[in-house]
Parts: structure tokens; sequence; C-alpha cells
């Protein structure tokens, strides 16, 4: 009896009965607006500060952010051969570099620029500071997105806490502040590899999709073909984790790999890089480089964060944690390295950054705001000091346009880079088809005792002009140099009536031939 009355509950104190909640249309409604609300204010949060990062990244990083996109969508759309009014040579108004006629680049990117500048073009809205600036806009948008998607899916694969301060980690890297903005392949590769993650089927992950991830890789693949190296064993994981393997390989793998067999940039990229070690010509660092400095620059103020998330979350994560060892091991194992190559494995990292931050408790402010300003002054100091020159001096040479469009007494503008190749951008930062040369470096594809021309004029300077400019009406009206070179061809530069016109600061670490300030001298 005592246990009946006990389960009957009789006495004076009632519990509170739990109601069942309907599926109704309007519970529906009143928990998906909540989640609306979220999904806004974290959308226009990213928009408003990848806008404002973007506006505050006025460096040049490599030539790739220009001559790899900028430069060829420009000449896409802007490509005309001129008449110089007096020597009467053909003149081609853009430039191509050798990996375009090689074929070992594809269009796909350089698509994306040239159909924003056809819209300004055909709005009569083309002008220079639009044309430099609505891609990198563009990209800041893209960049936005990833960031959107990222944060949702950090909400579906950890708690609120941890979730939260995985973006905070996300959002104060300073590489990729310094990155994510640019027209490089890499920071497209970087959005689309954060996109592809948000549909992965990681353990716990509730947005997945085999469809939406594999065609975000063959889009990444085709951007650029380095992608497959991060893609490779999360590719092999899905495999290994799926139950249904054939049904993956015949309607997913298979397909994915028909549309990337269609795009051959993608072997000629591999074997002129690889196979032929044409990457080596630009440089090469020991196997170790990555280990040693690479990752640690790239990863920065984050790196005690990723270590000890690693141990944290080792067993939860490994899959992400064996993409960024395999992506680091299979570069260090090429001669050609650079920070940038390993930068798409950056939001991985983050995720073990994340969880070290959730898990320090009391020190976990103190910690937050020790990373954020660790990360901020390398993020303003890269993006709004070092390597500015090389585009502020195209700054200096766009009213140059208007010499060259008015009939004056004044020679028509012929500018000349003395600077390693490629130092600057070209023909999209000036917008109007005045003369510009600089000093070519394609590399040996076979040739005996080959050497560049700009290796050429850097062994002997004095020999290089008087060979290539054996009359005084040859020579350009305009020199763009580094402040280094200036000593070694003052002779030449007197004997002709050159003068010091502007200097331009470049950077405070100043490196071989690449000196501190930049000049620009004119022939009176």
């Amino acid at each position: 009896m005592e246990n009946l009355r006990s389960r009957l509950k009789f006495g004076s104190k009632v519990e509170d009965v739990k109601l069942r909640r309907r599926k109704s249309q309007l519970y529906s409604r009143q928990e998906e607006s909540p989640l609306n609300i979220g999904v806004l204010s974290v959308t226009v949060f990213c928009v408003v500060f990848r806008l404002i990062n973007c506006l505050l990244v006025q460096t040049s990083f490599v030539p790739d952010e220009y001559w790899q996109s900028l430069e060829v969508s420009h000449r896409m759309l802007y490509a005309i051969v001129i008449l110089s009014c007096y020597n009467l040579n053909t003149v081609t108004y853009g430039y191509l570099t050798w990996e375009w006629k090689a074929g070992i680049r594809g269009f796909s990117y350089p698509l994306l620029f040239a159909f924003l500048y056809k819209i300004l073009q055909f709005i009569s809205y083309d002008s220079v500071q639009l044309l430099i600036w609505l891609p990198r806009i563009l990209q800041s948008l893209l960049a936005s997105f990833a960031d959107v998607k990222f944060f949702f899916l950090l909400q579906t694969l950890e708690n609120q806490d941890v979730a939260r301060w995985t973006f905070f980690c996300h959002m104060c890297s300073w590489f990729t502040w310094f990155c994510c903005t640019r027209t490089l392949t890499n920071s497209m590769e970087a959005t689309i590899t954060t996109l592809a993650l948000s549909y992965f089927p990681l353990p716990g992950s509730k947005t997945h999709s085999s469809k939406k991830y594999l065609a975000l890789v063959a889009l990444a693949v085709i951007i650029r073909p380095t992608a497959v190296i991060v893609w490779f064993p999360l590719l092999l994981y899905h495999f290994w984790q799926e139950d249904n393997k054939l049904r993956l390989i015949t309607h997913h793998y298979i397909p994915t790999g028909f549309v990337l067999s269609w795009t051959p940039v993608q072997f000629n990229f591999l074997k002129f890089n690889i196979l032929h070690g044409v990457a080596d010509f630009y440089g090469s660092h020991p196997w170790h480089w990555y280990l040693t400095q690479g990752f640690a620059v790239v990863i920065g103020p984050h790196l005690p964060l990723f270590l000890h998330g690693c141990m944290l979350a080792f067993k939860r994560y490994k899959i992400l944690l064996a993409a960024v060892v395999w992506t680091i091991a299979v570069y260090s194992v090429l001669p050609h390295k650079e920070f940038r190559f390993i930068y798409p494995v950056l939001p991985f990292c983050m995720v073990f950054c994340g969880i070290s931050l959730a898990h320090l408790k009391s020190w976990l402010r103190p910690a937050a705001a020790v990373l954020l300003s660790a990360n901020l002054i390398p993020a303003l100091y890269t993006g709004l000091i070092h390597q500015r020159g090389t585009l502020d001096v195209m700054n200096h040479l766009q009213p140059l346009c208007d010499v060259g469009n008015v009939s004056t007494t004044r020679p028509q503008p012929d500018v000349f880079f003395l600077m390693p190749c490629h130092s600057t951008p070209f023909y999209s930062h000036i917008h109007c088809p005045i003369k510009m040369r600089f000093l070519e470096c394609p590399p040996d594809l076979g040739e005996e005792a080959y050497v560049d021309e700009a290796e050429r004029f850097y062994e002997e300077p004095l020999l290089w002009f008087r060979t290539s400019f054996p009359y005084k009406s040859s020579l350009p009206t305009h020199l763009i140099m580094f402040d280094v070179l200036e000593k070694e061809i003052s002779v030449f530069l007197e004997g002709n009536n050159f003068v010091r016109a502007a200097k331009i600061f470049h950077t405070h670490f100043p490196e071989g031939r690449v000196g501190g300030s930049i000049f620009i001298y004119e022939r009176h």
C-alpha cells in the first residue's frame, strides 16, 4: 500500500506536469525566429568585418595576387593593339606571363574578375580605382560567407561556448586577415576549403552533404590544382567511414573525377612544377622549413593553443589533424616553399585552438585578450606598412595616362621597371595603354646556358643598358627601381639626364635586390 501511495503522490504537494510540445506551425515559427536573428547578426558582423579587413590591407604580398588574377582579367577584357605615335610599333595593352602560354594556369579564377570588369565597362564606371578595389571587395564577401558557414558548422560540432571561442580564434588570426581579401588563388582555395568543410561528414556534423562538399572540392582543384593535397586524406577518410562504398564511388567520386578530367590545366601544372621542377627556379628551401619556420609564422600566436588543443581533441578531430600533418609533409618534400601554400589548412587548426581556449576557464578572457593583441600588431603592420611601396608607385604613375592622352610637346610616357621581375602590378593598376616594360624572368624550359633578362641585367647593369638602348632616342622616359640599385647605375642616370622625381617607402626590412624605398627617375 505504501508503495502504491508513493507512486500516486497523495498529499498536498503538487508537481508541475510536463506537457508534450506539439509540432505545430506556431511552435516552429517561434523556434526559428531566434535562429534567423542569429544568422542575420553573424552574417552582418562577418561582412562588415571582412570589408574593414579589405580596406586595411594596402600592401603587396606576392606577385601572383596580380599576375595570376587581375592582370589576366584586365587583358581578357581590354587587350587591344595600338599604334605608337612616334615609332609606329605595335604595343599590346596587357601582358600574360609564361605560365598562361604553357597552359599550366586555368582561366576560371580570372574570369570571375573579368565578368566584374565587364559590368563596370557596360555601365561606364570602369575607373582604375574601381578596377583595383572591387575584385578585392568581392573576395572579401566570399571570405565572409565562408566565415559564416564555418561558425554554424562549429555550432553543430561543439557546444555554444567552444563554438564561440573557436570562431574568435578564426577571426583574429593575423595570417587570415593578411591573406583572405587578396586576389590570390590560395585565398580562394582557402575560402572554398572552408565552405567544403561545412558539408564534410565530420563526426557530429549535421550539415554534411557528399554532393556539395565534393563539388566544392572539385572547384578548388580547378582553381588551384594543389588543393587535392589538402583533401586527399579527407577523401580517404570519407571512403573508409562510408557504409555504402560502391554508391559513394559511382554516384560521387566518379562524376567529380570526370569533371576534373576535362581540365588538362591540372595535369600541366603538376607536370611542370613537380616532374620538371620548374617551381625550383623561383627559390628552394630545406625540407624542414615548414616545421621550423613556415607553420609557426602562419599560425602565429595561436601556436601554443593549437598544440594544447591537439592533446585535448586528438581522438575526436584526428582526421583534421591528419590533414594538417599530411599537407605540411607533402609540401616539405617539394623544394619550393611559401607561407601561402599551407594557408588552406589554417581553419582546421582553429578548431583545436578554440577547444584549447575554451578549456582555460578562469584564464580564458586574459588569454583571449593576449591572443587578440598579439595578432593585431602583425595584422596591422603587414597590412598597412610592410611592402606597400610597389602599390604606391602605381598610384604615382597613374597621372602619366593624362600625358599619354593629350597631345603635348612632352614625349609619350615610356616606363621601365628595373626591379626583380613582377615586383609591381601592371596595367590593371594603370588602366591606360601607355608603354610599360619590365625585366622578364621566364624559367629555363630546356635551353642550354639559359640566363633570364633580369639576371643578365643584375650581373652587369651598365653593359645591359648599352646593349638594350644603343641610341638615346630609345631610352624610356621613366625608370622605377629600388634604392639599392641607384648607386650601381648612377653613372648611367647622370649621363642620360635622369632626375629623381619621387621616393616611396616600401619596407623596413630590405633584403637582397629589394630595397627599403622605391625611386622614380624621370628623363629631362
